[in-house]
């Protein structure tokens, strides 16, 4: 274990992600909000952090290993988890304190979306912008976008890739380089923000607004800038608009960068994962808007609207809303929470156990039945045209074994902490998925939540963002063994 690089990488990046302060306050200096205190504080305890811990740790820097890679990722997401709280704790609104500001800086950086702060629309626009921003740079991923910085500063990046993609990705390597494939992410990423934002805009959302919730949409998030969320806007055009960004968001950023590259639209229908992705969301659009309509709970107009929106919105794990889904009738609000179990595909911004691993599943089952049927038959197991190896069943079925554990695990610790049993599965589902709103006490927000409870759910967001591994590797002795 090479601790030194490991302090000089996650001195680099701190000192990096200092700089997403400055924005923030520049608003807050232009807009006399009364945060530009709070976020210089934060600027200066963050960059500092950073400079001290690579100017302790410089000279000669070995190569990384893949175990060094894990604790990068683990140790900066927790870190950074911290250090962006800083604002929050330190503004005099909303004045949070020190685990409702660290739940709200890992919910943005997460992706999560679930807050503890009431009274949004009467936030400091620079507070606004930033939570915001923390989770356009979450929903990218800080490490990622960093594979195409450091290799300039002498330290190669292939380990830390590695170690925020554990999961069954198609195509980590979209270049021959590693820095390539980062650039091309973070270069469709920004496009896709402007394409959001200037969408947003053009259907009636002041600029401030649009740019805002295109950095949410296209991270898949579900922060906005007012307590109303979507619903604020009431103009059918926005929540169709957030529906194809959201959707889109949720494929894997390797098939938009394919399809970008030849410019073959079909490239997606002759993805597997892309299919039963949509195939999902389309079959369960349809059960909502049908419920909606035909329980006389909705206007047709309204069902089809908000039955779109809200399951496309869980679906992918943003979590907007647009109308209180909560109160539907328990057999939708339960049913979409379980949907974003499934979340978006591997390689998106999404949330959620990735759709390539549930469609394994699946497919294993079917298998299974068949060969029930023809014993001695050679039935293979196939993506698309290729056939899955063995040893990625095994650890799909792995981690299908180790997220149930964790999931129960942490509801019965938030029951613990006083939640009834639908608040505390609904919120454990919500933060594991990277969802956000939950059912019961927590469907509005999670400001209800206890000081123990809110940390515990940090836990699970990091968990579910980091997919699962990643952060439970760190824990085993072995992993610490020479």
């Amino acid at each position: 274990m090479h601790l030194t690089t490991i302090c000089r990488i996650i001195g680099m990046l701190l000192m990096i992600f200092s700089l997403t302060m400055a924005l923030p306050a520049a608003l807050a200096a232009i807009y006399q909000d009364g945060a530009l205190g709070a976020f210089s504080y934060a600027f200066g305890l963050t960059f500092l952090s950073g400079l001290s811990l690579w100017a302790l740790s410089r000279g000669k820097q070995p190569d990384l290993g893949i175990r060094d890679g894990f604790l990068v990722v683990a140790l900066f997401w927790t870190v950074l988890g911290l250090f962006g709280a800083l604002p929050f704790y330190l503004a005099d609104n909303p004045g949070l304190s020190v685990s409702a500001a660290v739940f709200e800086s890992v919910s943005g950086l997460t992706t999560t979306g679930a807050t503890v702060i009431t009274g949004i629309d009467d936030l400091p626009i620079s507070i606004l912008f930033y939570r915001q921003f923390l989770q356009w740079l979450g929903g990218i991923g800080i490490i990622v976008i960093a594979v195409a910085i450091l290799p300039i500063l002498g330290i190669g990046g292939m380990q830390l890739y590695r170690a925020e993609t554990p999961g069954p990705v198609k195509d980590n390597k979209l270049t021959p380089r590693i820095t390539g494939t980062a650039k091309a992410l973070f270069f469709m990423y920004v496009a896709m923000t402007l394409a959001c934002t200037l969408a947003y805009w053009a259907a009636g959302m002041s600029f401030f607004d649009a740019i805002c919730h295109s950095f949410s949409t296209v991270a898949i998030g579900g922060f906005s800038t007012h307590d109303a969320s979507m619903g604020y806007f009431d103009s059918p055009l926005i929540l169709l608009i957030c529906t194809v960004f959201m959707l889109i968001a949720g494929m894997s950023f390797a098939i938009h960068y394919h399809v970008w590259r030849s410019g073959r639209v079909r490239l997606y229908m002759q993805d597997s994962e892309t299919k039963f992705y949509l195939g999902v969301i389309a079959t369960a659009t349809l059960s909502v808007c049908g419920y909606l309509i035909f329980s006389g709970e909705q206007t047709p107009l309204d069902g089809i609207i908000n039955g779109l929106f809200h399951t496309v919105s869980i679906a992918t794990t943003a979590g907007f809303g647009a109308d209180d889904f909560a109160a539907w009738p328990s057999f939708l609000p339960v049913g979409l929470l379980l949907l974003s179990f499934i979340g978006g595909c591997a390689g998106s911004t999404g949330g959620g156990m990735k759709a390539v691993r549930v469609m394994l599943v699946a497919k294993q089952g079917i298998r299974e039945l068949k060969q029930l049927i023809h014993p001695s038959a050679v039935i293979p197991l196939k993506i698309g045209s290729h056939r899955v190896e063995a040893k990625v069943v095994s650890a799909v079925w792995s981690f299908f074994g180790v997220y149930l554990i964790s999931f129960l695990a942490i509801t019965l610790a938030m029951m613990a902490c006083g939640l009834d049993f639908l608040s505390a599965f609904s919120a454990t589902a919500a933060s594991i998925n990277n969802m956000g709103p939950g059912l019961g006490e927590v469907a509005a927000n999670y400001s209800t939540v206890s000081h123990t409870g809110k940390w515990i759910l940090c836990y699970a967001m990091l968990l579910g963002r980091l997919e699962i591994f990643t952060l439970l590797v760190i824990l085993l002795p072995a992993f610490w063994r020479r």
